[in-house]
């Protein structure tokens, strides 16, 4: 990308819902030549105060990033996906993504549409980590996916997306693993 450091790539925020579940988030970054993915089941919040689980799942081919549409039930993901933001990244201590997240501690400064400032994604446990807001002057109480709940590439609300999309599905279909076998429920953000 011209004009960004090295380690400057997308962040991507998309909203699937889980027809056997509730409304869940994906986070994912750009990084090694993979979105590197987390859900996140309650969303982003931009409140620093507000602590929100992320659970690494397996990373998605790059071209995920830009679906929007409806993927089938019974598919891997099965819902209706939004792409509700994307912007670039960086790590706010200079070090290489994959090394940072290897350490359980990825300081980020997100430039999205929507989500902007400073972030922290620290490993709890095994998979499981926590998305934290940092204070600064993009912080807010406001609920960003509730006041802004369109497509940052259609305008759409899910539900338009649904509707409008019906059953077609352009989605990239990853290779079947063992974690795709899991039930998981899971949102993207």
């Amino acid at each position: 990308m011209k004009g960004c450091l090295p380690f400057c790539s997308n962040f991507l925020s998309t909203f699937t819902p889980h027809h056997a579940r509730n409304l869940q988030y994906d986070f994912r970054i750009e990084a090694s030549g993979v979105l590197k993915s987390w859900a996140v089941p309650k969303g982003l919040s931009t409140n620093p105060k507000v602590k929100r689980l992320a659970m690494a799942v397996e990373d998605h081919p790059l071209d995920y990033a830009n679906f929007e549409g409806v993927i089938p039930e019974g598919q891997y993901g099965g819902g209706t996906v939004m792409v509700w933001d994307r912007g670039t990244y960086e790590p706010e201590n200079g070090e290489q993504v994959g090394a940072l997240i290897k350490k359980g501690e990825l300081k980020l400064k997100l430039k999205g549409k929507k989500l902007k400032g400073s972030w922290v994604l620290v490993r709890t446990r095994y998979r499981n980590s926590l998305l934290i807001k940092h204070r600064d002057h993009y912080a807010s109480e406001d609920e960003l996916t509730e006041t802004s709940p369109t497509s940052v590439l259609t305008r759409r609300t899910l539900a338009e997306i649904a509707s409008q999309e019906g059953n077609r599905c352009h989605h990239p279909q990853p290779r079947p693993s063992k974690a795709h076998q899991l039930p998981v429920s899971r949102v993207h953000l």
